[in-house]
């Protein structure tokens, strides 16, 4: 029960399992949270556990905001040591304005800022001191209003994380981590890939690596707070619009 612990949201797989195991290979308990994907957080459980820590199961449905002081509070009851939460669960619908359904709406910021939210409020209450990190998204530096509901929920996901930092400090730290072109789904083509990857500075893709290694490098610094870490190869660096230097005056 010496040990830190922490609770990563949507750990039994992907992104958030990846997470989760870099943590507990830190030296974490994990409190792993999953709403649907149980056979898969068994699986996962087990991967933690041959690491040494402790692991155990929360299940619970993030849209289930009023309910979350209580899930804290078992988190905390069975991990005393608990002090980091990582919001990493979201819900991602490609959607433009015109295309955006009010339940698509409701979905998209439910669980990508109405969660990590009320995630965060609870864990101040019910921990008391420590890290909050939020998972984000690289396209928070453009308009993609293909994305639209997702993206405007990220985004928003950006200001609470900044207002959240002033607020709970000095007891809580709160930061973001936004990837890039890191796990992409599996209906994404390896030429899809390669396009992307050809709009990426470092001319590369990351791994889930790169991702738990900024957490990990937050979770470390006692002083940063209220800052979102890019982890995307310089991706979000290359929009940089139209502007005199580049117009060609011979077409006037």
């Amino acid at each position: 029960m010496k040990n830190k612990a922490a609770l990563v949201t949507g750990s039994a797989i992907r992104l958030g399992k990846a997470i989760a195991m870099a943590l507990a290979e830190q030296g974490y308990d994990i409190a792993l949270h999953y709403n649907s994907s149980a056979e898969a957080a068994l699986k996962t459980q087990k991967e933690i556990e041959k690491l040494g820590v402790s692991c155990e199961l929360f299940q619970h449905d993030l849209r289930n905001v009023a309910g979350m002081s209580e899930y804290m509070s078992q988190v905390k009851s069975r991990f005393p040591h608990f002090n980091t939460l990582v919001n990493s669960a979201s819900a991602y619908t490609q959607a433009t304005i015109e295309n955006t359904s009010p339940e698509i709406f409701d979905h998209q910021f439910d669980v990508n800022i109405r969660a990590p939210f009320f995630m965060a409020r609870a864990f101040a209450q019910i921990a008391g001191n420590g890290n909050v990190i939020n998972i984000i998204d690289n396209k928070i530096a453009f308009n993609q209003n293909n994305y639209a509901a997702y993206l405007l929920a990220k985004k928003t996901l950006v200001e609470f994380t900044k207002m959240a930092a002033v607020e709970m400090a000095p007891s809580i730290r709160v930061n973001g981590v936004a990837p890039g072109v890191v796990l992409p789904a599996k209906t994404r083509s390896k030429e899809y890939i390669e396009w992307r990857i050809q709009g990426i500075p470092l001319k590369m893709q990351g791994e889930t690596k790169h991702i738990t290694d900024a957490i990990l490098s937050l979770l470390n610094n006692d002083f940063i707070t209220g800052q979102i870490l890019v982890v995307d190869g310089g991706e979000s660096l290359t929009n940089t619009g139209k502007n005199a230097g580049d117009f060609d005056q011979s077409k006037i």
